[in-house]
């Protein structure tokens, strides 16, 4: 009976904090789409509410494999980036074929996370081998290696079909009627700008529903025995190569629906250092260690703080970047501290403490 009972609390509290996650998001979009109804949002505003849902699904995702998995990735960019172009590429040249962008998005959205899952599986399957800084290693090479072959490979398409070279556009041999969707260095160019705010949020809240359920499910108990000990793990029969690989896998699929968001945010996307490099990867670790390794609400939280932080202290122009590494140091005292790790853990049971009294 006491067991039934601890295990109702338990789900109570679980439902309870992940209704006021998902609540923190519905009432963010309900507040700025006010505002921006209302014309108190600037452009430039404006212009990062994609970027911040994009972010946001970047960090809830790394989270999975960072926080819920134990595994430090640095390669979280190249999944993104084999999203974004593999969407991109089906979005150009099927824009006569499919007309109507709504369901042309849509496919675009199952084609690029099946991409990123599939480079996630081919990446898994050996490097999960690994662990600590090899892994990180190896999967910051491979977000590399994604940015750099992206920039040699040509695709065109005429009346023919589909042309591919990896030497120049001349070496495509098309027909006269023929256009290249990806010109190498260059990108493509002519993405059709399908997504908003809307979406970016609809994405989100998707991105949590997975992540969220995996985690409470059997497979996520699973995942995080592994992380927490392995040997244990191993010897009760938990499969360690399975987990490990569904929770990368989910990880690198949700990362390229990032990527498909991105890239039908930008009418010419090319994979440069600034978009899908290694500083990037570093970015988003950032947004989960500040929010809290293994914390989605944490993560999702701080990477819309940090992604408008630079653009709310851009009028101060000299003192912009001081302030923004002043905000991230206090962040991660306040998170890491082992002092106000206790404090919080006091002040909180204190008050749970008072409300069970009350």
């Amino acid at each position: 009976m006491e067991k039934s009972n601890q295990k109702k609390i338990h789900l109570s509290k679980t439902l309870k904090s992940n209704m006021i996650t998902y609540g923190i998001v519905i009432a963010a979009f309900i507040i700025v789409q006010t505002l921006v109804n209302a014309g108190q949002v600037s452009s430039l505003m404006k212009g990062l509410l994609v970027p911040l849902c994009i972010y946001s699904i970047m960090a809830i995702s790394l989270n999975l494999t960072v926080g819920i998995l134990g595994e430090l990735s640095l390669g979280h960019a190249g999944f993104m980036c084999v999203g974004a172009f593999t969407s991109a590429l089906f979005s150009v040249s099927m824009l006569e074929t499919i007309p109507n962008a709504g369901i042309r998005f849509f496919f675009a959205l199952l084609i690029g996370a099946a991409a990123a899952a599939a480079a996630g599986i081919v990446v898994g399957i050996p490097v999960l081998r690994l662990r600590g800084d090899y892994l990180a290693i190896v999967t910051l090479a491979f977000g590399e290696i994604i940015k750099n072959v992206v920039n040699v490979i040509y695709i065109g398409k005429d009346s023919k079909g589909l042309h591919f070279s990896m030497k120049n556009a001349m070496a495509l041999n098309m027909e006269s009627d023929g256009n290249i969707i990806l010109n190498g260095a260059q990108g493509i160019t002519g993405t059709p700008k399908n997504s908003t705010f809307l979406i970016g949020i609809i994405l989100v809240i998707i991105t949590l529903l997975i992540v969220i359920n995996l985690v409470h499910s059997r497979s996520g108990r699973a995942i995080m025995s592994v992380r927490d000990n392995r040997i244990a793990a191993e010897s009760i029969g938990i499969n360690i190569t399975k987990y490990k690989l569904m929770a990368f896998t989910i990880s690198a699929s949700l990362a390229g629906v990032a990527g498909v968001l991105y890239s039908h945010n930008l009418s010419s996307l090319t994979a440069t250092q600034k978009n899908f490099g290694y500083n990037q990867s570093i970015m988003i670790l950032v947004f989960v260690v500040l929010g809290g390794i293994g914390n989605i609400r944490g993560s999702m939280i701080a990477a819309v703080i940090l992604t408008l932080l630079p653009e709310l202290l851009r009028g101060l122009n000299a003192y912009r970047m001081l302030i923004y590494a002043i905000v991230l140091i206090a962040l991660m005292i306040f998170n890491w501290s082992p002092k106000l790790i206790d404090f919080r853990k006091r002040y909180f049971h204190k008050n749970k403490a008072e409300r069970k009294r009350v």
